[in-house]
């Protein structure tokens, strides 16, 4: 309504003008709604819009709650490691198990690290260790396209604030991203038969994911 508003007020101005200041006043006119139209925040904003009118962003929200609540969502690693030790496979395997159960839903993996060492190094060594653990999800049957891609926080955000080794900031962190646009359930816009869908806490198989040597946190 505003660029239409815009758009007529535009016009009666520039039909008091000569056909020169109308054609150089029509160029700076679309100049500017283009200038105004081509932001890096558009496309965001448009696709925000639509979470909301849909309810899907609400949803994945209560959903996202629902996985930290039904499952934990963090695993530990040992110093410059992005080796899976036994507490994480465990972990994951659960994880999985909770994935398998809700296959309309995508999920992402954050890799953290602690202070010690490069900012750029650990935000390398973060991605390694998200990355470990898709590997890892992915060898429990879990389809890849649902992983969305990983990302690394490095040692930006970490739980404690300490320049030491600290274990519970090198860590991976996964969280629900959103839903399976082309799910039939997700077609049809039922996104709270997904979330009020019951989870088996049931036994799942194990696996194991290795690591390399690196140096950092």
């Amino acid at each position: 309504m505003k660029y239409l508003l815009t758009t007529a007020l535009a016009a009666a101005t520039l039909a008091g003008c000569s056909a020169t200041d109308r054609s150089a006043a029509t160029q700076s006119f679309f100049a500017e709604a283009g200038a105004q139209l081509d932001t890096g925040d558009f496309g965001d904003a448009t696709m925000n819009n639509r979470l909301v009118q849909t309810g899907q962003q609400d949803y994945t929200v209560n959903l996202a709650r629902r996985f930290a609540s039904d499952v934990n969502s963090t695993v530990n690693f040992a110093f410059n490691s992005t080796t899976l030790d036994a507490d994480a496979r465990n972990t994951l395997t659960r994880q999985a198990d909770w994935i398998r159960q809700f296959p309309e839903v995508r999920f992402k993996v954050y890799g953290h690290t602690d202070l010690v060492g490069s900012q750029g190094y650990n935000r390398t060594l973060g991605l390694r260790r998200a990355q470990a653990v898709v590997s890892f999800l992915t060898t429990q049957g879990i389809d890849r396209s649902r992983l969305e891609a990983v990302a690394s926080f490095g040692e930006t955000q970490p739980l404690v604030v300490t320049e030491g080794r600290e274990r519970r900031n090198r860590r991976t962190v996964t969280e629900v991203s959103g839903f399976v646009e082309t799910n039939p359930l997700v077609l049809n816009g039922k996104y709270a038969e997904v979330i009020f869908r019951n989870y088996v806490n049931s036994a799942a198989p194990s696996g194991t994911a290795s690591g390399t040597t690196i140096t950092g946190g």
